[in-house]
């Protein structure tokens, strides 16, 4: 019986014993991958431009040989031809990042922080180059295995050579900003005439590419996953927002739909450039305030620190006194917003680590707003601690547009425990139904009212900061101009992330990374901007649906749910099938060469006219159903459905463009002729480059003629020196690859060029708004934890002067 046991025990350690050393050989590979990963990385890295430009055309002409001597296939002839292509334009675009790179410096804020629009073109150009020489490498290594996938690699060189000839387009039309503009300048300065063709031409550049399978390649590896999801997530909602408008079915229909978007990244990159083009402000709205669904921020929430006190307020429309900072015998009224709407509450949220005195008082209960069961994290303990020396008012971003306290509330949650201090962030109304002022009425308002009654927030009022993300950032600083000008308490300083200062339509380098951007594309940025100036939003309600009421609306999207369900079941299915066994039951001629085709590799083989334009860029999803054709042709062809082939409205937005105007200056843009490339900024390309052009048609924004953008207290980067001289220290934390970026730069340039005490931290490969993705990834907590290093700056207080010696 003892050997039987012990016969058993020695087998069961023989078999952990294989498992540790399977794992550890499992282990070692991973180890051994991420550190050569890391170390071509690296070696990239550390190429100067150069190097990287020549290695990769060796390597194109070298995979371009072996494939042309590979016969008259297909996929020879595409693998050539696209290899052909990289070297093209990489040596294109060598000379003009060079130019760009040799003069970026003029532009920094100083030697300490090299950071500026033309510096982030370069290094997302870099990104590409390094992408595709890595790229070329694998496939002259791998070329001849009998495991190369052919198709998969086709597809994805084809997909970023595309992104390669747009970066090439941008980095000319960098180089005529720098002709143009000032020196020191970065944003696009002349007469209207000449900002306005240059904004045209830009809008009408194809951006369906960098959403596809390039998406986000200029950020971190560890962000990547997100945006993919998140831009599955943006074209499956988008795709039933005109049906389910009430948002009943969107959400829950988008899911089952989501399957086609999730395996074939070009379709979803060219119903993603459809939304961002052709869909209004409403949608946007919608779209991102999502986050504010009670299940998804309870899940948040739980994610997130532990507070005692996070407590929604509604603040009176109360006049009050505010002691001026020269005299405080003297006082000045403040009064409640009235912009556009009248006198009505405003809303602000308290958070607070620690349960501290004031905050249980009776009269700070009596303006608790319920929240059902969130309005139970109040839960007091006997003793209280003292109320804190400082005081945190945030103001959200969101576009002014979308969000509240809400969906920051995880990070804001954070700072209170990092920091030990209570925060008050405020939820004011939002653009387009509360257009400016009234955001910065409410903003003011609540800002006031928390310095007057500091005590009952749990704080005695020595030290405030004003802090604030995106929008919530131009608020701060607009707050603090409102502030000076009553002549009541400035805060004690302002952190400000990713700010935006210049809200007037004009281009910068920065400003053509919005090209590209997936949280922050340029159609997007210039809706948000119409929005909030008060400029015509198109009005999508139904009058059918008023009709119906409640419960009719109830009903009809109920159907509607169950029929996309059943839709989307279906569409799954058809995802993973075969495509080529939906094909004619008429008798086919069998390919030599079967490969499915995308949108974009169908759109790089057929011819293009002199805009490059891609017309199966148009279609909706609908449209993209490949069948195979019965005759001829090698290869399946795309269909269109007679069904979906109705034109499509482009939202009415315009770049300096009065509507009045648009039908000759949308036919101007269609002319690419050589007699149009005297003066215009299509003479920034060379003779014989044409980029892609997008089918979408032109983006429209009558707002940004009208002078109330270039308001100080719109655009704070306009505003006068006597204005920017009032301002407290100032503490911005920027993003290297924001289209916002440049406008960080100036203003901080403004600041330092008048004396004012500012500092302006860059953060590398991530993207605007990583406040709100905090907890996704190490770069992101870093960068969080920059934006509280800054706050803690100005909270901690100034060391007394020693006095000299006697």
């Amino acid at each position: 019986m003892e050997s039987v046991w012990g016969t058993g025990a020695a087998r069961a350690d023989g078999a952990l014993a294989s498992k540790r050393a399977k794992e550890d050989s499992k282990s070692r590979s991973r180890r051994r991958w991420r550190k050569s990963k890391t170390k071509a990385s690296r070696l990239t890295q550390n190429m100067d431009l150069r190097t990287m430009t020549q290695s990769l055309v060796t390597l194109a002409e070298d995979n371009m040989a072996f494939f042309s001597s590979q016969g008259p296939g297909e996929t020879a002839r595409r693998l050539s031809g696209v290899f052909a292509g990289i070297r093209e334009q990489a040596l294109g675009l060598e000379p003009a990042l060079g130019r760009l790179l040799s003069v970026a410096h003029l532009f920094d804020l100083d030697a300490e922080t090299p950071a500026n629009g033309y510096r982030s073109l370069v290094h997302t150009a870099r990104c590409c180059l390094a992408h595709l020489l890595h790229k070329s490498r694998y496939v002259a290594s791998n070329r001849r295995s009998i495991f190369f996938r052919t198709s998969h690699n086709l597809a994805e060189l084809e997909a970023y050579l595309v992104a390669l000839t747009q970066l090439r387009a941008l980095a000319y039309y960098a180089q005529r900003l720098l002709a143009t503009n000032r020196p020191g300048g970065l944003f696009f300065e002349g007469d209207e005439g000449l900002i306005a063709e240059f904004l045209r031409e830009y809008v009408t550049l194809h951006k369906g590419c960098f959403y596809g399978r390039c998406l986000g390649f200029q950020f971190t590896p560890a962000i990547r996953p997100f945006l993919q999801t998140i831009s599955i997530g943006l074209v499956s909602f988008g795709e039933h927002y005109k049906r389910n408008e009430t948002g009943l079915g969107v959400t829950a229909s988008s899911l089952f739909t989501s399957g086609r978007f999730a395996i074939d990244p070009e379709l979803r990159g060219a119903e993603f450039e459809r939304i961002i083009q052709n869909l209004d402000v409403h949608f946007w709205k919608a779209f991102w305030n999502i986050t504010e669904i009670e299940v998804l921020s309870s899940l948040a929430n739980m994610a997130s620190a532990t507070v005692r006190v996070s407590r929604l307020l509604s603040l009176p429309p109360e006049a009050f006194e505010m002691p001026l900072t020269a005299d405080p015998k003297l006082t000045v009224t403040i009064s409640p917003p009235l912009a556009h709407s009248g006198p009505g509450p405003v809303l602000v949220r308290l958070i607070s680590y620690d349960l501290r005195e004031g905050q249980d008082s009776e009269e700070l209960s009596s303006l608790v707003k319920s929240e059902g069961p969130r309005s139970l994290e109040l839960r007091p303990r006997p003793q209280q601690a003292p109320r804190s020396q400082s005081l945190v008012v945030h103001i959200h971003g969101g576009g002014f547009v979308a969000q509240t306290s809400k969906s920051h509330e995880p990070y804001l949650k954070s700072w209170a425990q990092e920091l030990g201090v209570p925060i008050v962030s405020i939820d004011y109304s939002l653009a387009p139904e509360a257009p400016f002022p009234r955001a910065l009425e409410e903003c003011f308002y609540a800002y006031c009212w928390a310095v007057k009654h500091c005590a009952l927030l749990g704080s005695t009022g020595e030290r405030i900061c004003l802090a604030g993300d995106s929008a919530g950032g131009n608020l701060c600083f607009t707050v603090s101009l409102r502030a000076a000008a009553y002549g009541v308490r400035v805060p004690d300083g302002i952190m400000a992330a990713y700010p935006a200062t210049m809200l007037q339509s004009t281009a910068s380098p920065s400003r053509l990374l919005s090209l590209m951007d997936p949280l922050l594309p340029l159609s997007v940025l210039t809706k948000c901007v119409s929005a909030y100036a008060g400029g015509e939003t198109e009005d999508r309600s139904d009058s059918d649906q008023k009709a119906l009421g409640m419960m009719g609306l109830v009903q009809r999207d109920t159907a509607l749910l169950f029929r996309d369900l059943r839709l989307g079941a279906s569409s799954w299915l058809h995802s993973f099938l075969d495509l080529s066994g939906h094909k004619s039951h008429t008798n086919s001629v069998p390919t030599a060469e079967p490969m499915r085709r995308s949108v974009s590799e169908a759109a790089l083989a057929q011819p293009e006219g002199l805009l490059g334009t891609d017309s199966l860029k148009s279609l909706t999803l609908h449209d993209l159903s490949l069948k195979g054709s019965s005759d001829t042709s090698e290869t399946p062809e795309l269909s269109l459905s007679a069904e979906t082939l109705g034109s499509s409205t482009p939202s009415n937005v315009n770049f300096l463009v009065g509507p009045e105007e648009a039908p000759e200056e949308a036919a101007k843009t269609q002319e690419l002729s050589a007699k149009d490339r005297g003066c215009g900024a299509r003479a920034a390309f060379p003779e014989g480059f044409h980029p892609r052009r997008s089918s979408q048609g032109c983006t429209w924004m009558p707002v940004c003629s009208s002078p109330i953008v270039k308001n100080p207290f719109m655009s704070p980067l306009l505003a006068s020196d006597s204005m920017l001289q009032s301002l407290p220290p100032v503490h911005i934390v920027a993003c290297a690859l924001d289209p916002m970026l440049d406008d960080s730069v100036m203003f901080a340039r403004r600041l330092r060029g008048l004396g004012k005490p500012v500092t302006l931290r860059v953060v590398e490969d991530l993207p605007h708004g990583f406040l709100s993705l905090a907890a996704l990834c190490r770069e992101t907590r870093h960068a969080a934890a920059l934006c509280v290093e800054r706050i803690r700056l100005v909270l901690t207080q100034p060391a007394a002067p020693s006095s000299p010696p006697l």
